[in-house]
């Protein structure tokens, strides 16, 4: 039988304040910046794209490999896309963020997920 090293819960709600401050800072910041026809042309290429450089500060912050943290990032990500297709878009990230925050907290106890992720 294998051991289950679980999460870390500390990392857990750390990696879900800063991935989710960030997501709220950096939207706002491009919201302010930039016109809404931008995100209606380009915003499937910057939303992911926001979301992996704000993975990248988590990941940076909690000291987390940076190539298994954005792997986490792309697949807690994924159930997003979900979530705009059906026009709840800020659900999906409010979900995205809990996904990713766990895979933070597993990958910050199981050191080995990070040689399986990439």
């Amino acid at each position: 039988m294998r051991h289950n090293p679980g999460m870390d819960r500390t990392v857990l709600w750390r990696a879900a304040a800063v991935q989710g401050l960030s997501v709220a800072l950096l939207s706002v910041a491009l919201a302010i910046a930039l016109p809404r026809s931008f995100f209606a042309d380009w915003g499937w290429l910057a939303g992911p794209g926001a979301w992996l450089l704000c993975a990248l500060v988590t990941a940076r912050v909690l000291r987390l490999p940076v190539g298994a943290t954005l792997v986490g990032a792309a697949l807690a990500g994924l159930p997003s896309v979900l979530a705009v297709v059906i026009g709840v878009h800020w659900l999906g990230a409010v979900f995205g963020v809990a996904l990713f925050a766990a895979w933070c907290a597993r990958l910050a106890r199981d050191r080995g997920l990070a040689a399986r992720a990439i």
